[in-house]
């Protein structure tokens, strides 16, 4: 993360996604950012910070953020309580995952869980996104589902664990590993350790690269139930 001493931004809005997530929107003030780069936010009195991937378009006027409400979190709740015209303080962006990057010399697969997919997203929001070869995205419950018409239409599939859902795979996404596209791809997983570490380890079985497995936890699961 830079050395520079976080500054203010000021929220243009703040759309719900559901009862606990927010997609946030903030002042951009022509920042420069990449595809798959996080900003920390910080708490109220400016003690505690998180990092967020940018779910924006490298073109977009604002920058996004989806923030998922934590109870009893030091920053989340502050986050998500914040109306237009409020302040928050943000870093300068930072980061090492970039969805899609290689997409000129070999095909792509992205996975995601939660509000992991927030990279993603920023990558399908930019000029000349390529379609992934594949696109999975797992969640607990419907509602956390970010934007599910919107993703739909660019090839996602959804799959969602607790509850069942019309159109989408009741379980987990790595319930059908099988499925998964397998040979001369990169392969994009963000979200919970346990996806990643599933997906990995089946990726690996199949002679897939390490230099083509490309991984951003946002969340490691409590045991001792770690699965989506």
């Amino acid at each position: 993360m830079s050395s520079e001493p976080p500054a203010p931004r000021r929220v243009v809005a703040a759309i719900p996604h559901g009862p606990d997530i927010v997609e946030l929107c903030l002042e951009r003030s022509h920042l420069a950012f990449e595809v798959g780069d996080c900003i920390a936010l910080y708490s109220s009195d400016g003690t505690q910070s998180r990092p967020y991937s940018l779910a924006s378009g490298t073109d977009a006027d604002d920058l996004r953020v989806l923030v998922r409400r934590m109870n009893g979190g030091r920053v989340s709740p502050f986050l998500c309580s914040l109306k237009p015209g409020d302040w928050v303080r943000t870093s300068p962006p930072f980061g090492w995952f970039r969805p899609g990057a290689n997409a000129e010399q070999r095909p792509f697969v992205f996975m995601a869980t939660g509000t992991g997919v927030a990279p993603f997203v920023a990558y399908l929001r930019s000029p000349a996104a390529a379609r992934p070869a594949a696109f999975w995205y797992g969640c607990r419950k419907a509602a956390d589902l970010f934007d599910r018409d919107w993703l739909e239409k660019r090839g996602a599939k959804l799959a969602v664990s607790r509850e069942v859902v019309s159109g989408c795979h009741h379980g987990r996404i790595t319930d059908r590993l099988n499925d998964l596209p397998v040979g001369d791809f990169d392969y994009y997983l963000c979200g919970l350790d346990n996806m990643l570490d599933d997906v990995t380890e089946f990726l690996l079985k199949n002679k897939t690269p390490w230099k083509h497995i490309h991984r951003e936890c946002f969340f490691n699961a409590p045991l001792p139930s770690r699965h989506l």
